[in-house]
């Protein structure tokens, strides 16, 4: 079933890893799990801490080439009358230091109240959200408010 925009953006922001798809100026794409946070209307996501291969990551090098973007959530069960996923097509930046973003990730994730990421951040401005949804049976998320963060 599809999802209406708004319920689509209120039900990605409560997901913990999001997937980025980049593509290179040529078209090859490219996908990474990421962490995110919602700074208004835009989704954010920095380098952070974590182990990499390298710090000249090909999703920046991509963004730079190609600032459009695809982020997208899912959620799987058995039951797969309970499948769903949302995904915000937009357009991506990539900046060297942005404080409200490092905020609005280190209000959803713990690990960051210890170490927050040194960035670079990218802001994607949403042009789209598309959702779907097994059923109408999606949990929405005031059902989610009385969970701690961590298990929003």
């Amino acid at each position: 079933m599809r999802m209406q925009a708004s319920v689509a953006r209120r039900l990605f922001a409560t997901a913990r890893v999001a997937r980025l798809a980049t593509a290179d100026a040529e078209g090859v794409p490219h996908l990474v799990p990421v962490t995110f946070a919602m700074d208004g209307e835009d989704v954010v996501s920095a380098v952070d801490a974590k182990p990499k291969t390298t710090a000249a990551l090909r999703r920046l090098r991509n963004i730079t080439a190609n600032p459009r973007v695809s982020v997208l959530v899912d959620h799987y069960e058995e039951d797969w009358s309970r499948l769903w996923w949302v995904r915000a097509d937009g357009h991506a930046t990539v900046a060297h230091t942005d404080e409200r973003a490092i905020a609005a990730l280190t209000a959803k994730y713990p690990p960051y109240l210890r170490t927050p990421p040194a960035g670079p951040v990218v802001r994607i401005r949403i042009t789209t959200w598309r959702g779907w949804s097994a059923s109408s049976d999606v949990p929405t998320p005031d059902r989610f408010a009385g969970c701690p963060p961590y298990q929003r």
